[in-house]
């Protein structure tokens, strides 16, 4: 890709002076338009070491509304980052809908300069894979994605950085690093091919800008920056004049086998034995949590089911036997309008745990395939693209090494119907009881069949469901107990 840069052009003074007249003017209404329209953008800038994104990134943005942008510089943004998965910092910045986000640095690092120093953790081609990923959920959910590569020869870079060097102002942005990525420009550049090469895609493509004339430089970008928001909103635009309701996409073979249908508490289950049980598996898991803190490995255990299916008392009897310092229970809601700002993973991306810690989530994810989905809260090509976004993001988390464990705790019909009216009955589990509850109820086989479809969809290898029977609340504590502690073990 950079062989294809011609590094030898120019633009004289006054002809660069005219077209950031006519950019400044054209990105500020462009800018204007993608706020009205909620359209996020992402705006990434790579490039080799004093090739001035610095200062290419401030032609750009003193076209904008200040109101309107952030830049996020990755190189001064330390923090709990080596505590988390890759994608974990990248995802907690993301623009919200009519936002623009400049990234100064990005992702890349890992796959670019990263990899060239010797500390990249893990496999770069992987890095790569959750790369692609990330950016096609990004631009799936309607974000604009713009990715820069300033491109210099070896001789300018090492005059650049003599002259950097030399200014007592600027030479604290010349060390020792950056001479020696110098003294490798060829092995980096393969490097930065390699990578250029696995993630340029469609959606998401490369701009290979020559940076070697900063005006001419500054001119491509913004001409760039211009050209695809334009190309964006019109698209945009054009879809909201035609958008009529989408058509049915192919249906779930209506015979497939459900799996609830063939979940039963074990013939050999005995209730007399549940204190006894609780206390074995409680005393094991007090001291795998101690171990799992130790050893850095984090665990996100999840928790989805039906109404009134013992969710808060398994996740009680689990949690009070780990360390309070070290985990965390998280009450999943409905989104709130930051939250439906950002892509529906965002909120959770936030909540995942550091290294050695444990995040439990009462209800989770998958709600955009289940209650999204049959409330109808998204479209149908969006609950159907989140099977494979989920199960990216997960693989994503336990390539970090993190422990998945997942419970969908299942009631039959007849059992939800008697707790229900217990909890009406009983004046002090009442607030537990609400009309929502009832009206899911009435839409119990829309909500088993988007159940199936979700456990048939998401349950792998490294991140499987535990269907737990649980018309029993005593065995299925126990099931959820026991099964937590064989994942944390088998992971240690």
């Amino acid at each position: 890709m950079l062989d294809q840069v011609d590094l030898g052009q120019k633009l004289a003074k006054d002809e660069y002076k005219q077209q950031m007249d006519r950019l400044g003017v054209q990105l500020g209404e462009l800018h204007r338009r993608i706020h009205d329209l909620a359209i996020p953008v992402v705006i990434v800038f790579e490039g080799w070491d004093a090739a001035g994104r610095g200062t290419l990134i401030n032609e750009l943005i003193l076209r904008l509304d200040p109101r309107g942008f952030s830049v996020f510089a990755n190189h001064l943004c330390p923090g709990e980052v080596e505590a988390h998965p890759f994608l974990w910092r990248y995802w907690n910045t993301t623009p919200a809908a009519g936002k623009i986000m400049i990234y100064d640095k990005s992702w890349y690092d890992a796959v670019l300069a990263g990899r060239i120093d010797g500390v990249t953790k893990g496999d770069p081609a992987v890095l790569c894979d959750e790369i692609v990923s990330f950016e096609r959920q990004l631009t799936d959910s309607g974000c604009v994605l713009i990715k820069l590569f300033l491109h210099i020869n070896k001789k300018e870079q090492k005059k650049r950085m003599e002259e950097l060097e030399g200014d007592p102002a600027t030479r604290w942005r010349v060390g020792d690093v950056e001479w020696r990525r110098h003294r490798k420009y060829e092995d980096y550049l393969e490097i930065i091919e390699e990578s250029l090469s696995r993630t340029d895609r469609a959606n998401a493509p490369w701009t290979a800008v020559s940076a070697m004339d900063r005006r001419f430089a500054a001119v491509k970008i913004c001409g760039t920056v211009a050209q695809v928001l334009e190309q964006r909103i019109q698209a945009e635009e054009w879809r909201r004049r035609t958008t009529e309701a989408p058509e049915p996409m192919t249906a779930t073979p209506e015979n497939r086998t459900s799996l609830l249908d063939k979940v039963a508490i074990p013939k050999d289950w005995d209730s007399r034995d549940y204190e006894k049980e609780l206390e074995r598996w409680g005393k094991k898991l007090h001291e795998l949590h101690y171990a799992a803190y130790k050893k850095k490995i984090s665990a996100l255990i999840l928790f989805e089911g039906w109404d009134a299916a013992g969710k808060g008392g398994a996740i009680k009897r689990l949690v009070e036997n780990f360390d309070p310092r070290g985990y965390e229970v998280i009450p999943i809601a409905a989104p709130n309008d930051t939250e439906r700002s950002h892509h529906y993973l965002w909120r959770f991306w936030r909540a995942v745990p550091a290294a050695g810690r444990i995040a439990v989530f009462d209800r989770t994810w998958y709600g955009r395939v289940l209650v999204e989905r049959v409330e109808g809260f998204c479209q149908e090509p969006e609950w159907r693209r989140a099977y494979r976004e989920i199960n990216e993001f997960e693989e994503q988390l336990t390539n970090f090494g993190a422990v998945i464990v997942k419970f969908w705790l299942h009631i039959d019909k007849e059992e939800q119907l008697r707790r229900f009216q217990e909890r009406e009955n009983t004046p002090e589990k009442r607030w537990k009881i609400t009309a929502e509850d009832w009206r899911n109820r009435e839409k119990w086989d829309d909500y088993k069949a988007a159940v199936d479809e979700m456990l048939f969809r998401t349950s792998t290898r490294r991140a499987p469901w535990t269907i737990v029977a649980a018309n029993s609340k005593e065995y299925a504590r126990i099931t959820v107990l026991k099964t937590v502690a064989e994942a944390m073990e088998k992971a240690l």
